[in-house]
């Protein structure tokens, strides 16, 4: 059976602090594991990687992420806080607060690690006189955080002592921590992967939000590989599925261990998708010795990735001093995957150090221009007091007259199915926001659409008021170019239901719009109408019956063309080809003919002779007529014959 050391638990704590102040001894001390797993980390002593150990409590399962103390580490540590519940603050009692012990305990607060003990190691290196000292050091530290109130344990890995009182200590704050909102799709960053014979590709990691089932069809981002969850396993157990705050391993069909990286994360598929572009509001830390400016380069740390990155100051000072927080657009160097109100840590290209920290409001923003810069800040200001609905409202506003769809918004929020539906739902009933088939508007652009149309359509007749109406095709190459079908028919439909426009077949007119002819052109139409009727079956062409209806009057061929389309419109006049044209009614009784002869006929079949002789007519009209009848399915053609259908 595949045996994996990860685990299934309630709760997930780090430890934190700095380096040789007993972390990883402490964790040893309270589970029996030693988390240090390679060989160079014992050779020298000091943690590297994060390591992982489990605590059985009873009722309470408590997983364990050490981290690395060393400065030149702090990214591997990164890559474990971020999913953590709570906090072990580890500070050496002989050795006091330290450079690493201040930058963790600042990452924690950072990543609004909501709760945490303080652990005061090596009690048993030191005199009381000492550890109380150590003591008022810590609770200045820790002052006005989250950590202000936490229990503050003194312990001694090596005799034992304060052991058993942390572990109740534990099993308390546990207790106390609220369930998970289980808001969002599943999300496991990854910060292992390996394989196992027999069994193929395995990834682990702390299952940020969602759930994960043995079968799924998931996602490997921003690879984009699609895959299968073959099994899972928590502590060293199959499991059929993991939830939110869990430790997890999870074997992978149709990806080999080789593709998948260390801040790659497993994921439903086809919702997440990478950015490189993403808007955020940080804070920037009291102890950094220089504000943050734009175009400064930087290292982003969010979930378990570390990723390169341009920051580009949403304000006008283009700076963000020590202490202070405010809006930023954060341009990375490589792909990663985010979802709003996500934490991350900003830290200094070089010297490396932790310099700010804050929350991912849009995860699929566009480069922002400084002209629009009091819109954006007014738009991320809104972002940031938003609850569901008005959030995906501020989302739409910033699509305009595009829209979005929902697996649009599910991509930019992350939240599972019903969520969203939820929150679209309650916009639409209230009216602020419109349906366009797939496609969702907010309602300003979706009615701005609508007067631009019909203000089109009223501009076509002005140029051209003979004309039926504006072709459907010409009047979306005009408005509609760049946005979707889907909302050409919704705003159309909307005008139709408004009783503002007629749709007809291929051509839209506003229905105000009234054909009124003048003297002249109700003469000429008369003349046109009166040429076809005479002709009977033995029509003019085309240009010569123009030519004809305007003698002795002051029209030319263009304005006897638009009266000409408006016979063919209303129907009175019926194309045959592109020269000839018949009156309807003659049309009409040459059918009712054919349909006598079929009645009378054996066979119903019907030669060009014959139908020369019933239409009265040369070859010169027998042809075109009786391709015409067999396009409109009044004949089918049978060899040299013809049968009346």
């Amino acid at each position: 059976m595949l045996n994996l050391d990860f685990l299934f638990m309630d709760i997930i704590v780090g430890t934190a602090g700095h380096i040789d102040h007993g972390k990883t001894a402490l964790v040893k001390a309270l589970t029996g594991v030693e988390t240090d797993r390679f060989p160079e980390e014992k050779a020298r002593g000091i943690t590297i990687d994060i390591g992982f150990a489990e605590l059985d409590l009873g009722e309470t399962k408590i997983g364990f992420v050490d981290v690395p103390g060393h400065e030149k580490f702090v990214k591997n540590m990164l890559a474990g806080a971020s999913g953590i519940d709570v906090v072990l603050l580890v500070i050496a009692a002989d050795e006091g607060v330290m450079p690493q012990t201040r930058e963790h305990f600042e990452i924690c607060r950072l990543l609004e690690t909501k709760t945490g003990l303080i652990v005061l190691t090596k009690k048993d290196l030191v005199d009381e006189e000492l550890l109380e000292l150590v003591n008022l050091e810590t609770a200045e530290l820790v002052e006005n955080s989250f950590l202000q109130n936490a229990p503050v344990i003194a312990v001694s890995a090596k005799t034992g002592e304060g052991i058993e009182e942390l572990k109740q200590t534990l099993k308390t704050v546990a207790a106390n921590i609220p369930e998970r909102k289980n808001e969002t799709i599943a999300r496991l960053p990854i910060d292992r992967s390996f394989t196992v014979k027999g069994f193929g590709a395995v990834v682990t990691g702390t299952l940020a939000t969602g759930e994960i089932a043995e079968s799924n069809e998931m996602e490997v981002l921003p690879l984009g590989k699609k895959v299968r969850v073959r099994g899972l396993q928590t502590h060293g157990k199959s499991v059929k599925s993991a939830h939110a705050g869990q430790r997890t391993a999870v074997n992978l069909g149709g990806i080999d261990h080789a593709e998948i990286e260390r801040g790659m994360i497993l994921t439903e598929k086809d919702v997440l998708r990478p950015t490189q572009i993403f808007d955020a509001e940080i804070e920037v830390l009291k102890t950094a010795k220089k504000s943050l400016k734009s175009r400064q380069r930087v290292r982003v740390h969010i979930g378990t990735i570390e990723a390169l990155a341009r920051v580009q100051i949403l304000n006008a000072q283009n700076e963000i001093k020590p202490g202070e927080k405010d809006f930023v657009q954060l341009r990375l160097e490589i792909p990663t995957v985010c979802i709003p109100n996500e934490r991350f840590i900003i830290r200094q290209y070089s010297p490396q150090m932790t310099i700010a920290g804050g929350r991912v409001l849009d995860n699929s923003a566009v480069k922002h221009r400084r002209k629009d810069a009091e819109n954006i800040r007014k738009y991320l200001q809104n972002l940031t007091e938003a609850d569901k609905p008005k959030q995906i409202k501020l989302y739409l506003e910033t699509a305009n007259e595009h829209g979005l769809t929902q697996k649009d918004l599910q991509a930019r929020t992350g939240w599972r199915g019903e969520i969203l539906k939820k929150a679209i739902s309650e916009n639409i009933e209230k009216k602020a926001v419109i349906e366009a088939e797939s496609f969702l508007l907010t309602r300003t652009p979706f009615e701005n659409l609508k007067t631009k149309t019909l203000a089109e359509i009223e501009n076509f007749h002005k140029k051209e008021p003979l004309a039926k109406g504006i072709l459907q095709a010409t009047l979306r190459e005009k408005i509609f170019a760049r946005l979707s079908a889907e909302i050409f028919k919704t705003v159309l439909a909307s005008l139709e239901t408004d009783k503002k426009i007629v749709a007809e077949k291929d051509f839209v007119r506003a229905a105000a719009h009234n054909l009124e002819l003048s003297a002249d052109e109700k003469i000429l139409r008369e003349r046109l109408s009166e040429i076809y009727r005479a002709a009977k079956l033995e029509v003019p062409k085309l240009e010569d019956a123009l030519l004809e209806s305007t003698k002795n009057t002051k029209a030319d061929k263009t304005l006897a063309r638009k009266i000409f389309q408006l016979l063919l419109n209303s129907g009175e006049i019926v194309k045959i080809t592109d020269e000839f044209y018949f009156a309807r009614p003659e049309i009409e009784t040459l059918v009712a003919n054919l349909s006598k002869f079929a009645e009378n006929s054996a066979d119903r079949l019907i030669d060009v002779a014959t139908f020369k002789d019933i239409a009265g007519i040369s070859r010169k009209y027998a042809i075109p007529l009786l391709e015409y009848f067999d396009r409109e399915r009044i004949t089918r053609r049978a060899g040299d014959k013809r049968l009346i259908l």
